[in-house]
């Protein structure tokens, strides 16, 4: 985001999947032109995710990053990734958030438990929004469930997006994937 912002183009909206949830969270209040945030299967503790990954979590800390396999595909975690989740003391950040909130969880996840999302929303303050995502598991990978998140996260932020901006203000919408 800070980048972005660098760039001249700072992100209108941080989506974040599991700890890139997480990370969405606790980027949030310093994020230059941010005007909402959504997350999808994030965890209010990323430490409790991190025994999900044990032993990835493990080399990453002890060697700096650490590829991993997970529904599919290779990821690279890395040692600064997981420092930062760690010391984000998220609830504080979530009840802090001064900005609208979408939390997106599926009750049927068997990596981050609905419980997490139900914490989130609760720390946060209004404007928030929860929908469940029935049906769908962790890394959404049933056929229609990642475009279904991304519908409504597009349908929710539209009004928080392209309503009216501050005066001055030039942020665009950034397109990323999400996670």
């Amino acid at each position: 985001a800070a980048m972005m912002a660098e760039r001249g183009t700072p992100a209108d909206l941080l989506v974040g999947h599991s700890w890139g949830g997480a990370a969405a969270l606790a980027a949030a209040a310093k994020a230059t032109g941010v005007r909402a945030v959504a997350t999808i299967g994030a965890p209010v503790d990323p430490s409790h995710v991190e025994r999900q990954y044990d032993a990835v979590v493990d080399r990453v800390l002890s060697e700096g990053s650490h590829e991993w396999f997970v529904g599919g595909r290779t990821l690279v975690l890395k040692r600064a990734f997981v420092e930062d989740v760690r010391r984000a003391h998220l609830r504080d950040r979530i009840g802090e958030l001064d900005l609208p909130l979408l939390v997106l969880h599926s009750p049927t996840d068997d990596t981050v438990h609905i419980d997490n999302a139900g914490e989130i929303f609760r720390e946060a303050r209004h404007p928030r929004s929860f929908v469940s995502l029935e049906g769908a598991d962790h890394l959404l990978t049933a056929r229609g469930q990642a475009q279904r998140a991304a519908h409504i996260i597009s349908a929710w932020a539209d009004q928080y997006i392209h309503g009216p901006q501050p005066a001055g203000d030039t942020s665009q919408v950034a397109k990323s994937s999400l996670g």
